[in-house]
């Protein structure tokens, strides 16, 4: 009799690799599905609750904007460079057990971001933060497939795709007010009892005893390479402003090495038996050149988001609330227009509705670019809401042709590698953008003054005033500022129109999806 149960257990054990996973159904099964979509919605949201918080930081801290925004991109390169570890860490440990230490450790990391004293120390926790925060959109999905039961899995993806939507919509709103009401250390701290909450009950439900590991070797050398290349290159472009870029042997020695770390790493990885990236994927046209438009479309969406909340707060006179809220515009339609391209996805090209939604992004970042300083808060809101309708639009149709392109096989290796550059394009964007808009404002306030004669005749008037001379300089010269900040924004949207007319072009680059996908089934 304890031959045949030995037996029965033997038969029973998962295969390697495979969490023992509970049976659920009704309530607890939701509620499982309400927790596992919850640990991704706090990874995505903190991409960009610090989004509008960089001047209150950065003030805080005595730091500049741009010393500022290094507390958006730390997180972003963390999360990206820890997305491709997620494979063999579930692997090895079990996806379960991963989610949970991710939980747990995340919380840890938010907790120390807010007693964090310099600019520095900030930065790197959220290096941490954003390490721990990586597995926690690939395995809440990938555990979301496994317990919900194939007909309930397209509800299951449905609830995980709306806290992936809303998640970067409500970071800047919720970041603003918090920041305000309370100061920027709590929209760190507010992480904490989510992601301890989480954590426990996620052990409590989902984490069961038996675990066969798959003992795969660790691509060690090829971490150490992507980490190298990806990190050297991130600092380059923090820091190479403040260092006038290549004039500076530290700005080229960086250059340099991150260059040198990516050519090893693609023949490293390539040739690897067990490489921690799978590259060869892009050899699949339609892949490659939906990651190339990716990294255009999203790295440009991703900028506008960044200096949106900068430009309102620092020429506007936006309070960190209100520019949360301005900028969470982009929410309203783009909730709204994500079962309308899923439709049109289903009936049209795909190819058409990505040209349809990178198009529209276009049009609405040069509409931005005509702002001016007397603006109300309405017209600037209403543009922002016109900027949601073309996310899924642009987003679904392209995960549709990138996923559809390469081999059964290989759809996990693609989805992760397509994580990787969607973050990471949007950690370079933030760099680039605040760089050129920093340069661009300086020289339209030289080019401004330069050819302004007359401007001693105001400040001779506000002198017979009786302000002191000093006093009127000043209030003349932030006339000025203003102005050429504003020009600096204008010009800056231009330029991302262009981009996101370069990606209309590209996108026929890519040929129709050789299989069918769900799209659901890819983060």
């Amino acid at each position: 009799m304890s031959d045949t149960a030995a037996q029965g257990d033997i038969a029973a054990e998962p295969p390697p690799g495979v969490d023992e996973l509970p049976v659920l159904s009704g309530a607890a099964l939701w509620g499982t599905g309400v927790l596992l979509a919850l640990a991704n919605f706090v990874s995505v949201l903190d991409l960009t609750i610090t989004n509008v918080s960089v001047p209150t930081i950065s003030g805080s801290m005595g730091a500049s904007i741009g010393q500022g925004t290094w507390v958006i991109t730390s997180y972003a390169v963390a999360e990206a460079v820890t997305v491709p570890l997620t494979g063999w860490l579930a692997g090895r440990f079990g996806s379960s057990r991963v989610l949970v230490a991710a939980l747990l450790a995340f919380a840890v990391a938010s907790f120390l971001c807010a007693l964090s004293p310099t600019i520095g120390v900030l930065v790197g926790f959220r290096v941490l933060q954003g390490m721990t925060g990586g597995p926690l959109m690939p395995l809440s999905q990938t555990l979301l497939l496994r317990l919900f039961p194939k007909h309930l899995q397209p509800a299951a993806m449905g609830l995980w795709s709306v806290t992936t939507l809303v998640a970067p919509i409500t970071g800047p709103i919720l970041g603003g007010a918090l920041c305000e009401s309370f100061g920027w250390p709590v929209i760190f701290l507010i992480n904490v009892p989510v992601a301890i909450g989480a954590g426990l009950l996620a052990w409590r439900v989902v984490v069961r005893g038996r675990y066969r590991p798959i003992k795969a070797p660790f691509d060690t050398v090829g971490l150490m390479l992507l980490i190298a290349w990806v990190g050297l290159l991130q600092i380059m472009l923090d820091l190479g402003k403040d260092a006038d870029w290549f004039a500076s042997p530290l700005i080229v020695a960086m250059g340099c090495g991150s260059a040198v770390s990516f050519v090893a790493f693609l023949i490293w990885e390539l040739t690897s038996d067990h490489p921690i990236v799978n590259l060869r994927v892009f050899r699949h046209r339609g892949f490659w050149a939906a990651m190339v438009i990716f990294a255009c479309a999203l790295g440009a969406f991703f900028a506008t988001n960044v200096l949106t909340p900068l430009w309102l707060q620092t020429n506007m006179g936006y309070t960190a609330t209100q520019a949360g809220i301005a900028t969470g515009a982009t929410g309203i339609l783009a909730v709204a227009a994500a079962p309308i391209a899923a439709m049109l996805v289903a009936r049209i090209d795909a190819r058409i509705v990505a040209c349809t939604g990178i198009g529209w992004l276009m049009i609405t970042a040069l509409m931005r670019g005509t702002a001016n300083t007397d603006m109300s808060f309405w017209q600037v809101w209403g543009v922002l809401v016109l900027v949601g309708m073309a996310m899924p639009t642009f987003f679904m149709p392209l995960t549709l042709l990138a996923m559809g392109s390469v081999d059964t096989s290989e759809t996990a290796a693609a989805s992760g590698l397509a994580s990787f550059v969607r973050t990471l394009s949007g950690a370079f964007a933030t760099s680039i953008v605040t760089t050129r808009w920093e340069s661009s404002a300086a020289a339209f306030h030289a080019d401004l003054a330069g050819r302004s004669p007359r401007l001693g005749e105001p400040i001779r008037l506000l002198t017979s005033q009786g302000i002191a001379p000093e006093r009127a300089l000043a209030v003349v010269n932030d006339i000025v500022d203003r102005q050429a900040v504003l020009l600096a924004t204008n010009h800056l949207f231009w330029e991302i129109a262009m981009v996101f007319g370069f990606g209309t072009l590209l996108v026929w680059l890519l040929p129709r999806p050789v299989r069918e996908v769900d799209i659901s089934g890819t983060h």
